[in-house]
């Protein structure tokens, strides 16, 4: 319902958000050198290898091993917990996910600095492929994306920010420039309908519903000393 596009919400405690940035790259890389088939193409066989599949982790307790097609390289089952965040479906679904990081991915890196934020990323994926992975154990449909993690970072700049005016492209034309209370908390409770209403398991709903949970704790202990919750700041203009 809402793309965003820009928030008035400057850094306070670093420079620059240089974690943020270097994550966007290595998922855009990611893509371009291996799933766009212009550089080194990975066969599904490959990736297949580096998604979480929930079946086969659940199997041996994520202890197993997959392999690569050509036998060069083993991959854990449980390093796919990281693997499959760098991972798209296409280019709509990078550049989706990538656009919410840069938008609100700085201001929790400030709040957090660098190395905490790499910590609370991850750990938002990995929590989020958890929560999949629990609540459909039989499935072997991969999952892939950093939906999950991005879903972390929507909740920690909620319930740090939401007062915070943002832009955003509704109903993907129209720019209007709303708080992040309203962009953010729409799309999280249409991550709630959905996994209420949609039948197909195209979309793993439960992986953002887990990544927004674990955003939400987990801020409440990594932010630095002195971030406020819930500030009532709106930003510049």
């Amino acid at each position: 319902m809402f793309i965003p596009l820009h928030d008035t919400n400057p850094l306070k405690k670093i420079r620059f958000q240089y974690v943020t940035v270097g994550l966007i790259a290595l998922n855009v890389a990611f893509y371009a050198i291996f799933q766009t088939g212009w550089f080194i193409p990975l066969g599904d066989e490959n990736l297949m290898a580096l998604a979480v599949i929930p079946a086969k982790l659940t199997e041996g307790s994520g202890g197993g091993t997959a392999f690569f097609a050509t036998g060069a390289l083993p991959v854990p089952e449980r390093l796919t917990l990281v693997t499959y965040m760098f991972l798209h479906g296409g280019w709509i679904h990078l550049i989706g996910n990538m656009l919410f990081l840069w938008v609100f991915g700085d201001n929790i890196e400030d709040a957090m600095g660098h190395l905490r934020f790499i910590m609370f990323y991850l750990m938002c994926g990995i929590f989020a492929a958890l929560l999949h992975t629990w609540m459909l154990p039989h499935s072997d449909l991969p999952l892939i994306g950093a939906s999950g993690a991005v879903a972390g970072v929507i909740a920690a700049y909620l319930i740090l920010h939401p007062k915070v005016k943002v832009w955003v492209l509704a109903l993907w034309r129209i720019p209007i420039k709303i708080t992040a209370a309203w962009a953010l908390g729409i799309w999280i409770l249409a991550q709630f309908a959905n996994l209420l209403f949609e039948t197909e398991e195209a979309v793993a709903w439960w992986a953002h519903i887990g990544g927004l949970l674990a955003g939400a704790v987990l801020i409440l202990f990594m932010r630095r000393r002195g971030v406020v919750l819930f500030d009532r700041t709106r930003g510049g203009a």
